[in-house]
């Protein structure tokens, strides 16, 4: 299909989703580091909420008005995927390296995602799935250890690696939701729906903080990390993601978060002097190995709905 080809095809957007996303956790992590998080998670996507609305006022497409229960769809996603996602995600940069956050959520979530279609019978189990599940789980556990006992880490690491566990979680929800979210809504306003949804309700979070922080005080260099926050991972690698996720489903998609450790990875080290403990690193190696197997590499044969037919050019397990 032509708009599956060149710089529409679904897989060169999420690509760049995921540059994005990869480059956002130490970006995020210098800003944390000058304000409280709630005021940093609000200005990324207050900010990502501005540039979506403009957005869609110079270049949406005319529409008749959301319905009652599109509207409640797109607040869904932007509570899963933009106020608890984040409220979890800026906490945990609080308190522990961005490195952990760039290993955690983006691996963890293909995994609850795998294993959530499977549970509910969108997917047949295989061997190597389970395999790869169960090794995933282990690797988590191995991780969490080495955040909380080893040299580079401590309680205040472990404790923000079980914030960017729960971010995982929401993620992968939000990822499930989105085809569901695009049957009624185009991309652009679903994105900027979700969006100002979740922003409402990280400024209702943020309101105590915000007479805390100093602002004259703020660098410029920290003004242009947050316009690169809301108009880059905020903005535009969320609309992308949206429209790579309804062109080939939440499965196929969560494969595509195993760029985002790498990039991360290298960002982290190089801008921020962020590093791991062995323990940890043997964890997070488990933890990605059984993320691909699992996700990658175990997939049966889908179970079919009864009295429904899958859409066509879809995989039943990625309706």
């Amino acid at each position: 299909m032509p708009e599956n080809k060149g710089w529409k095809s679904p897989y060169l957007l999420l690509t760049i989703t995921m540059l994005l996303w990869g480059s956002a956790f130490s970006s995020s992590k210098s800003v944390v580091a000058q304000m409280p998080h709630t005021v940093a998670a609000l200005l990324r996507f207050g900010g990502g909420a501005v540039a979506l609305l403009t957005a869609v006022a110079f270049f949406g497409r005319p529409a008749a008005p959301a319905s009652a229960r599109d509207g409640g769809r797109a607040a869904l996603a932007g509570l899963l995927g933009v106020f608890a996602y984040n409220g979890f995600f800026f906490w945990g940069l609080s308190l522990a390296p961005s490195l952990d956050a760039g290993i955690l959520i983006p691996v963890l979530s293909p995994v609850l995602t795998s294993a959530f279609l499977l549970v509910t019978g969108r997917d047949r189990p295989s061997g190597a799935r389970l395999a790869g599940l169960v090794l995933g789980l282990a690797g988590a556990v191995v991780f969490f250890f080495g955040a909380g006992g080893s040299a580079h880490g401590g309680a205040t690491r472990l404790s923000g690696d079980l914030l960017y566990l729960l971010s995982a979680v929401c993620w992968a929800a939000y990822t499930l939701i989105g085809p569901r979210v695009l049957a009624g809504v185009d991309p652009l306003r679903a994105t900027t729906y979700a969006t100002c949804a979740g922003a409402v309700l990280l400024a209702a979070v943020a309101a105590p903080d915000l007479g805390e922080t100093h602002w004259s005080g703020l660098p410029a260099g920290l003004w242009l990390n947050v316009v690169f926050l809301a108009i880059g991972p905020a903005a535009v690698a969320n609309l992308l993601y949206y429209r790579g996720v309804g062109a080939v489903g939440p499965a196929s998609a969560s494969l595509m978060m195993f760029m985002v450790p790498v990039i991360n990875t290298g960002c982290a080290m190089l801008f921020l002097g962020e590093s791991f403990g062995g323990l940890q690193a043997l964890g997070a190696l488990v933890l990605l190995s059984g993320a691909v197997l699992a996700v990658a590499r175990g997939r049966g044969p889908a179970r079919p709905r009864v009295g429904t037919a899958p859409t066509a050019g879809k995989k039943p397990s990625e309706l």
